[in-house]
């Protein structure tokens, strides 16, 4: 398994497609657009999606690099998955598009239920949103690649996702360990060659087409993570709980994973 070089014909087809599935979605979906400012001072238009059928949200934005970043969680199956659409260096030989995706366990309180996110508004759409908590990275070593073909059985929204990205979708041992436990097919599942001695970080290696560990950042910038709850009181002076609103959140997470030469990991070269 490798990271996936795409040519712009297969992007402008995936952006139809994802389009026409939004069109004939649209009734159970709920969207919100909102301003967010990135690490590096840009400003970027956040979409947020809600479907409450699927009882999944969609997070997408676009870096100041110009790099896609699509987020999805799918609270049935609790699975979450990260995609990216890097741009390529043409210059240095690759195709416009490479494709990274990235699956792992969901887990409990790490967003608000799609329910909420569907309910959300904003009085002031051009604010310019700045997390109210900023969560530490989470570091990931993506040590399975995952086939695409058997992936229904996890999720309906991987193949979608990651369609584009076939040869890299990646995920993580102890995620499939609680898979499997759940009687998920573990033929999906390829062990990758993570601690294979020797070796090394991209950073670190000269040769472009030498095997290598490729580590990838991104940063959910702005996220609505938590319920508000404020309190009522009667005359009595006993309370009640209700929801008032959200707390927002910024989290960053590093992708490591095996690239079988660094051609497809030029970025370490800028860290």
């Amino acid at each position: 398994m490798f990271a996936r070089w795409i040519s712009p014909g297969s992007v402008r087809l995936t952006v139809l497609l994802w389009l026409f599935t939004v069109s004939v979605t649209l009734g159970s979906a709920s969207e919100l657009k909102v301003r967010v400012r990135l690490a590096d001072g840009q400003i970027t238009d956040e979409l947020l999606e809600a479907d409450s059928e699927k009882d999944s949200i969609t997070v997408e934005f676009k870096q100041g690099d110009g790099t896609l970043i699509t987020f999805v969680a799918d609270f049935k199956q609790d699975v979450k998955i990260f995609r990216a659409l890097i741009l390529g260096e043409l210059e240095r030989g690759q195709s416009q598009y490479q494709a990274l995706c990235f699956i792992t366990r969901l887990n409990h309180n790490e967003i608000i239920p799609s329910e909420s996110m569907a309910r959300l508004r904003q009085k002031n759409p051009q604010a310019i949103r700045i997390a109210e908590e900023k969560r530490s990275t989470e570091m990931l070593s993506m040590n399975v690649a995952v086939n695409l073909t058997r992936t229904w059985q996890l999720s309906t929204h991987i193949h979608n996702m990651c369609n584009v990205a076939q040869e890299a979708v990646y995920t993580r041992e102890a995620d499939v360990r609680h898979w499997l436990d759940r009687g998920v097919v573990g033929s999906m599942f390829e062990p990758q060659a993570v601690q294979v001695p020797g070796l090394q970080s991209c950073g670190t290696v000269k040769d472009l087409w030498q095997p290598c560990l490729c580590s990838y950042n991104l940063r959910l910038e702005w996220y609505p993570c938590l319920l508000k709850y404020c309190r009522n009181r009667d005359v009595s002076g006993r309370g009640s709980p209700y929801k008032c609103g959200i707390k927002s959140c910024s989290k960053g997470y590093q992708f490591t994973y095996y690239v079988p030469h660094k051609q497809l990991c030029l970025w370490e070269e800028e860290t």
